[in-house]
């Protein structure tokens, strides 16, 4: 059953919840993903089997929640996402986050670890907006984007096309975390596909080079792609929770 949250400034935030034993899994989806995708739906299920609490929920301008997706930006889902787990959650969690949902894990492990048992990377995209987007556009996309402060591209994952505002990128400059120290004291896990279009596998080994923390580990599967949405995909992301929670992928 979908239920709301009020997040910051009176946004509706959609969300999901299971009810299980700690450390609870939280789910931080993509950029313009929902909490109905496929990585979200397995993890549920791998929660009911084992009897894990789980939460997943979609950002604003996402899914089911309230707000227009162009108005959105990091800083402002990243604020959706602390106010689930601080509302919805008690206890360390562990982060389970997918491409962007990745960046927004670490700035949550960043700035309340204290909430954070452990930290699960799918894909992640930290600093994207910056290193992948303003990185790769030419220079007359820059200039449309900061004339008309809008860019439109086309997608893979949809019919239609995606929209980066000017605001996703400079409000995006104020949420890097490739840029200054990030400690991640506790278990982490990276999952990478080599033959991710979106985000590189040297973006994967950047993160792990700059993080800093005893218990970081990075997998690459040879041949996996952005989506890592394959049955031996998923069964990879499974193992990796057990890993940080100290469980078998069976939960016991």
């Amino acid at each position: 059953m979908i239920e709301f949250l009020t997040g910051p400034e009176g946004r509706r935030i959609a969300y999901r919840r299971r009810a299980g034993k700690g450390p609870g899994v939280v789910f931080l989806g993509g950029f313009k993903s929902d909490m109905e995708g496929t990585k979200a739906q397995a993890l549920d299920a791998w929660a009911a089997r084992t009897g894990r609490a789980f939460l997943r929920f979609d950002y604003s301008g996402h899914g089911a929640s309230s707000g227009a997706f162009e108005a959105g930006a990091i800083g402002a889902w990243a604020a959706d996402a602390r106010a689930a787990l601080e509302g919805l959650t008690e206890g360390p969690q562990v982060l389970v986050g997918s491409s962007m949902g990745g960046w927004i894990a670490l700035l949550l492990a960043r700035a309340m670890p204290e909430r954070v048992a452990g930290l699960v990377g799918i894909a992640a995209a930290p600093d994207f907006t910056e290193d992948l987007l303003w990185a790769g556009m030419t220079e007359a996309e820059r200039a449309r984007l900061l004339a008309e402060g809008r860019l439109e591209r086309p997608s893979d994952y949809s019919e239609a096309p995606y929209v980066y505002t000017r605001r996703l990128i400079e409000e995006g400059r104020s949420q890097l975390v490739l840029r200054a120290p990030l400690r991640l004291a506790m278990p982490v896990r990276l999952l990478q596909g080599t033959a991710d279009a979106d985000v590189p596998v040297a973006l994967a080994l950047r993160l792990l080079e700059h993080a800093e923390g005893a218990d970081i580990r990075l997998t690459l599967v040879k041949g996996a792609d952005h989506r890592f949405s394959t049955p031996d995909c998923l069964a990879l992301v499974e193992q990796a929770v057990a890993e940080v929670l100290g469980v078998g992928v069976l939960g016991a």
